[in-house]
C-alpha cells in the first residue's frame, strides 16, 4: 500500500493556522453515532470518572488556552503581545487544576494556559481570558506581574510566578510541601489549609536537569525518613524539547521504579480517560503527605514558540502526526460522541472563544504600559527605613533570653567581650527568641553547631523543628529556605562555605530575589543566608575554604549583601537584615569572614583590641550606614571591608608614622548595593584614597568603590587600590600572595606618597 498524499494545505509554514483549521475539519467531518446527551452529574462516556458537566467546563478552559495561544501568534506581528511561548497541546493540564484546590500553591512552567483557565474557576468574579491578555500584551495592569514578564501567576489563586530558566522552580516547590508540615511541628499558622500540597509543573526535557534531579533526590531522602513532602510533580511529557527528542518511554523508565518517588500516569491528550488517572495521584499525595510524581502525557503542536518554524527542520510526515494527536481533536470527538454538544454548537463555542481572547487582546494593547523606570523597580528592593529601624530596635521577650542564656547574669551584654563567632551565635539566639517562626538549617548546623561552631546551642534550645541538618546540596538548602519564607516563616540557612554557593547561585539570582519584581511585590519570600567566606584563614586552606570570589552576588537585582569585621556590628546587622526580612520581603546574605570568627587580637598578640562588647538589643546598624575610624583624619582615607579593615588598621599606625599623615579608615560593611553617597563624603573629605579589597582583581567590590569616587566627581584625586590576584586561592603559605597583605597596604600608600 502507498501512504496516503499529505494534502498541500497541510505543507504550509504556519503550523498554527493549519492546527486551528485541522479543529475545524474535524468538527465538520465528524460522522460518528452520537450517544443520548449525558445530565450533568452522569460520567461523559462509559467508565469514565469525569461527568458531564465536568467535561464541559474543562473543554471551554481547553479552547481559551488554544485561543490566547492563537491570538499570541497573530498579534506578536503587530506588536500587541510579546509573547509566543504556547500550551497547545498541555492543555490536559486543566485537569490538575480541576482536581486539586486554589489555596494548592503552584509552581508552574510555561505551558500551563489550561491549567490557569481551569483555576480561574475556583474563586467567583475572576476573568482568566482578559487577565491573561494583560500580561501578553505587558500592560501596566496585568494582575500577575504589572507588565515585567508574561508569567502565569495568580495572588489569590496561590499561583507563584515562575521565570523562565529550567527547573529553577522544583526546588523551591519541595520546600513549601515540606515547609506546609513544618509550620504544624513550630505552631506557626499556615496562610493555606494544613491539609495543602504543592504542584509543580515541568516538561520531559527539563527533568533532565541538574536542578530538577536535586529536587526528586531531595524528595525522596525525605520521604525515605517518613517526613511529609506533599508535592506534586507533574511531568508534561510531549516528548520534546524545542528540538531535542526525549528517547520513547524514557520518563516512565526514570521515574516509575524510583523508591519514596510516588509513580503516576495519566493520558493528557483525552479528559474521559485521563481524569480519573490525575485524580488518583492529587488524592494519594493528599492523603498519603508523599512526594508524588505524575507523568502526564501531551504533545507539542505549533512549536516550541512562535519562531520555531518546525516545518524548516522536522519532516512534514511526522508534523502531520503529531499534530494529529492534538488534544482538543480528542476532546471534540468526546463532546461529540456522548451527545453533549452538536458539530454546530461545538463551532459554536470554539469561535466564540476565539472572538473573546482576540477582543480581550485588543482591548489589553489599549491598556496603560509601564513607561517610567521607577515603575520597573518599584518591585525590585523596597525599603520602608523607619518600620525596618523600628523592628530591628524592637527587642526579644526578656523571659525568652534569659530562659534560653540560662540566667540573668549570662545574658550576652553582661558578659566580657567577645570575638565575632561567639557574637553572632548570641545574636542568633537572640533573633530566635524574638521570632517563634525562625528556622536555621544547613551542613552540620544542628548537634555539631557548625563547623566553626558559630550556631553551637541553638539546636539545644529550639529543638530540631527550628534547628536542623539537611543534606548536602546547597541548592536544595536555598529551595528550602523559598519554601519556609512562602508559608509565612523566617529562613535563616546557612551556607557553609562561599565556594560551595556558587553551584546553587540561580536559587538566588533566578528564583528567590526575583520573586517580588515577577510578582509585583505581591509575593515575597524573606531570608537571610548566611555564608561563611573570604580568605585568610590557617586552618583550612586551599581554594574552597577561601573563597574570595562575591562578583556572583554583587550583580544580582535587589540582593542585599552585608559583611561584619567585628562581633558587635555582626550583630547590629543581622538584627537590620531581618528586619528587612519582616518587614519588606527582601533577600539578605550576611557574609561571614571566617579567619576573622576567633580573632581577639589587633596590632598585637594578647592585646585583645578586637574584641567586643555585644550592643543592646535597641541598637542596629541602618542599611548603608558605614562604620568609621578617626574620623577627623583627612591625609587619607582608606576604603575597606571583612579582613581588610583589621588589617588595615595595622596599617594605618605604620603610614602614619612613616608619613605623618593622619589616616582615617572606613569600614564599608554593606556590600550590595554599596552606598555611594557614603563613599563620596568619605573620599572627598580626604586627600588621597587607597581600597583595600581582598576579593579579586576583576568585578571586586573595589571597583565599585573606584565608580563611585569617580562619578562623584573625585576622579582626580590621588588613589590607589590593594586587591587580590585573579586566581583560585592556594594551599598554605602560596595563599598569602594572592590576596592583599599588611605590606602591600603600606606599599600602596608609599606609591600614594610620591605623587
Amino acid at each position: 500500500m502507498t501512504a496516503k498524499p499529505i494534502p498541500a494545505r497541510m505543507k504550509g509554514l504556519n503550523r498554527a493556522e493549519i492546527c486551528d483549521q485541522n479543529f475545524i475539519e474535524f468538527v465538520k467531518e465528524w460522522d460518528g453515532r452520537a450517544d443520548a446527551k449525558p445530565a450533568p452529574n452522569e460520567s461523559i462516556l462509559d467508565g469514565s470518572a469525569l461527568d458531564a458537566h465536568g467535561f464541559s467546563e474543562l473543554l471551554e478552559s481547553q479552547l481559551i488556552s488554544r485561543h490566547l495561544d492563537l491570538m499570541a501568534r497573530v498579534l506578536r506581528v503587530q506588536n500587541k503581545v510579546f509573547y509566543t511561548i504556547g500550551s497547545s497541546g498541555h492543555e490536559g493540564n486543566a485537569m490538575v487544576a480541576r482536581l486539586t484546590r486554589h489555596t494548592d500553591p503552584a509552581f508552574l512552567h510555561y505551558r500551563s494556559g489550561g491549567f490557569m483557565a481551569e483555576r480561574f474557576r475556583k474563586l467567583p468574579g475572576m476573568d482568566p481570558v482578559m487577565d491573561s491578555a494583560l500580561s501578553f500584551a505587558a500592560s501596566a495592569e496585568d494582575p500577575a506581574s504589572g507588565g515585567r514578564h508574561k508569567v502565569w501567576g495568580s495572588k489569590p489563586l496561590w499561583v507563584l510566578p515562575q521565570t523562565s530558566t529550567i527547573a529553577s522552580h522544583l526546588p523551591k516547590a519541595l520546600g513549601t510541601a515540606v515547609a506546609i508540615e513544618q509550620a504544624k511541628r513550630i505552631g506557626h499558622a499556615l496562610p493555606i489549609p494544613d491539609d495543602s500540597i504543592a504542584i509543580c509543573s515541568f516538561g520531559d526535557a527539563s527533568s533532565n536537569h541538574a536542578t530538577a534531579q536535586t529536587a526528586f533526590n531531595a524528595a525522596a531522602w525525605t520521604a525515605y525518613q517518613k517526613l511529609p513532602a506533599p508535592v506534586l510533580f507533574v511531568c508534561e511529557d510531549n516528548g520534546i524539547g524545542i528540538s531535542v527528542k526525549t528517547p520513547g518511554g524514557w520518563i516512565e523508565r526514570n521515574f516509575s521504579g524510583r523508591a519514596d518517588l510516588d509513580y503516576f500516569y495519566a493520558d493528557g491528550l483525552d479528559l474521559a480517560e485521563g481524569y480519573g488517572q490525575v485524580q488518583a495521584a492529587v488524592e494519594h499525595c493528599r492523603r498519603s503527605r508523599r512526594p508524588t510524581f505524575l507523568h502526564l502525557r501531551t504533545t507539542r503542536i505549533m512549536g516550541h514558540a512562535g519562531t520555531d518554524f518546525e516545518i524548516e527542520w522536522r519532516p512534514i510526515e511526522e508534523l502531520c502526526a503529531v499534530e494529529a494527536t492534538d488534544p482538543l481533536l480528542r476532546s471534540a470527538a468526546i463532546a461529540l460522541q456522548s451527545g453533549l454538544m452538536s458539530k454546530q454548537a461545538l463551532l459554536d463555542l470554539y469561535e466564540s472563544t476565539r472572538k473573546r481572547c482576540f477582543a480581550a487582546a485588543e482591548e489589553a494593547d489599549r491598556r496603560p504600559k509601564i513607561t517610567m523606570l521607577e515603575a520597573v523597580v518599584a518591585p525590585l528592593a523596597p525599603y520602608t527605613p523607619d518600620a525596618v529601624a523600628a523592628e530591628a530596635s524592637r527587642a526579644a521577650p526578656q523571659d525568652k533570653r534569659i530562659a534560653v542564656f540560662g540566667s540573668e547574669d549570662k545574658l550576652p551584654e553582661r558578659l566580657p567581650h567577645r570575638h565575632l563567632a561567639i557574637q553572632i551565635n548570641n545574636a542568633l539566639h537572640d533573633l530566635f527568641c524574638k521570632y517563634s517562626e525562625a528556622l536555621l538549617f544547613g551542613e552540620d548546623v544542628a548537634q555539631k553547631g557548625g563547623v566553626y561552631t558559630v550556631t553551637k546551642g541553638l539546636h539545644k534550645s529550639f529543638k530540631n523543628s527550628r534547628v536542623f541538618n539537611t543534606l548536602l546540596d546547597e541548592t536544595m538548602i536555598l529551595g528550602l529556605a523559598q519554601g519556609y519564607a512562602n508559608m509565612g516563616m523566617l529562613p535563616i540557612p546557612e551556607i557553609q562555605y562561599l565556594a560551595y554557593f556558587h553551584n546553587a547561585c540561580d536559587q538566588i539570582r533566578g528564583e528567590a530575589a526575583s520573586l517580588q519584581f515577577f510578582s509585583n511585590d505581591q509575593y515575597r519570600n524573606p531570608m537571610v543566608v548566611r555564608i561563611a567566606g573570604l580568605g585568610y584563614q590557617r586552618g583550612f586552606g586551599g581554594h574552597f575554604h577561601n573563597d574570595n570570589s562575591i562578583a556572583a552576588l554583587r550583580d544580582i537585582p535587589g540582593l542585599l549583601m552585608g559583611c561584619a569585621s567585628r562581633g558587635d556590628d555582626a550583630a547590629m546587622m543581622l538584627r537590620t537584615l531581618t528586619a528587612l526580612a519582616k518587614v519588606d520581603g527582601r533577600v539578605s546574605v550576611f557574609l561571614e569572614p571566617i579567619a576573622l570568627y576567633m580573632t581577639k587580637d589587633l596590632y598585637e598578640a594578647g592585646d585583645s583590641q578586637w574584641l567586643f562588647p555585644y550592643p543592646p538589643q535597641e541598637e542596629a546598624i541602618v542599611l548603608g550606614e558605614g562604620r568609621v575610624y578617626d574620623e577627623d583624619a583627612g591625609d587619607l582615607v582608606i576604603f575597606s571591608y571583612g579582613n581588610g579593615i583589621p588589617m588595615s588598621l595595622r596599617a594605618a599606625r605604620r603610614i602614619e608614622a612613616q608619613h605623618g599623615w593622619k589616616v582615617r579608615v572606613v569600614d564599608l560593611r554593606w556590600l550590595v548595593p554599596l552606598n555611594e553617597a557614603f563613599i563620596a563624603e568619605q573620599a572627598g573629605s580626604a586627600e588621597r584614597i587607597l581600597i583595600v579589597d581582598e576579593g579579586r582583581h576583576s568585578a571586586g567590590v573595589g571597583e565599585g568603590v573606584i565608580t563611585a569616587v569617580v562619578e562623584a566627581g573625585l576622579g582626580a584625586k590621588p588613589l590607589e587600590r590593594v586587591v587580590g590576584v585573579d586566581t583560585y586561592t592556594p594551599l598554605a603559605g602560596a595563599a598569602f600572595l594572592v590576596l592583599p597583605g599588611d605590606e602591600d597596604i603600606v606599599a600602596a600608600a608609599a606609591r600614594l606618597a610620591s605623587h
